[in-house]
């Protein structure tokens, strides 16, 4: 069966976009994709284990750009818990996946994040925003001391003074980021060749974000997901909803205009969430919309540690 994502990295241009693994979560689809259930996955058998539950990755992406170094979303920290019936997340290894492109967190300059549930803001401090935070425990301060961290304004706000699963937990995120956060807007670019792509629906400040080079020597693109879809099914069945999207409509069109987008054939996908390969293309239909991932979809520059 597929399992979670393992490093991979793929060059557009002199740009480098490169998953880091942090861990993985097991969601029961009916649970998670209502909508999906009961015969929704009788296609799509490869992702699910004996208990019928699915994979996801959990990770981060660095991306190296004109001498700038850029994470994207910060995972879920060192945590193991289940929710019965629902999910289970075991993750913890961001830091050592950073330490093996040779950086530390003081090279980061930028952290930016799609979106601030709780799978993403994982290392912002050095406490994890677990369920249940740890009785008694102190935040000592982000992990990313010298970066600036940076999020849409809308996604701020929203989740301003909440702090309840699937949110950012108040004290292990919102009061450490209170000080030092930057917000973007639609288009800004944020490192040579990198921008902010407004996706909303899941959240409703949710951003992508667009990688080209910038030199132009190369002319794909790349686009940074977040959480537009958590599984490549959602490439077929893109009618299936989460049940954490907060506007699950405005989540359908959104991930119904980028769908089409990505048929131009020269956009690259990366999907954080996606098990087996996070990079990858939509293939435009012929009977249907397909997705096709790993080095053959996308051509070259892409490395995959097995």
């Amino acid at each position: 069966m597929v399992k979670p994502a393992l490093r991979a990295q793929i060059a557009i241009g002199e740009t480098t976009v490169t998953y880091l693994p942090d861990g993985e979560g097991w969601l029961n689809p009916a649970a998670f994709f209502p909508s999906s259930v009961p015969d929704g996955w009788a296609t799509h058998s490869e992702f699910l284990d004996e208990r019928g539950w699915f994979p996801v990755s959990i990770g981060s992406f660095l991306v190296r750009a004109g001498g700038r170094v850029v994470l994207v979303d910060l995972g879920l920290g060192a945590v193991d818990f289940a929710i019965p019936g629902v999910a289970s997340f075991k993750a913890g290894a961001m830091l050592e996946s950073l330490a093996g492109e040779g950086l530390t967190p003081a090279d980061v300059d930028t952290v930016v994040y799609t979106h601030l549930h709780h799978d993403h803001v994982g290392w912002t401090s050095d406490v994890a925003p677990a369920p249940g935070f740890p009785e008694g425990c102190e935040v000592a301060g982000l992990t990313f001391r010298a970066a600036r961290h940076l999020v849409s304004e809308a996604e701020w706000r929203h989740w301003e003074r909440r702090g309840a699963f699937p949110g950012p937990d108040a004290k292990a995120v919102q009061e450490p980021l209170g000080g030092v956060i930057g917000f973007v807007t639609d288009g800004e670019e944020i490192a040579p060749g990198v921008r902010i792509l407004s996706t909303p629906g899941h959240t409703p400040g949710h951003s992508s974000l667009v990688v080209t080079d910038p030199a132009g020597a190369d002319d794909r693109r790349l686009i940074v997901l977040g959480d537009i879809m958590h599984c490549q099914v959602q490439v077929t069945q893109d009618h299936w909803t989460c049940v954490f999207d907060d506007d699950p409509e405005q989540g359908l069109r959104t991930r119904a205009r980028l769908l089409k987008e990505l048929e131009d054939g020269n956009t690259i996908l990366a999907g954080g969430h996606f098990a087996g390969h996070v990079f990858g293309r939509v293939v435009p239909p012929a009977l249907r919309r397909a997705w096709a991932g790993g080095p053959a979809a996308v051509g070259a520059g892409l490395t995959v540690v097995q």
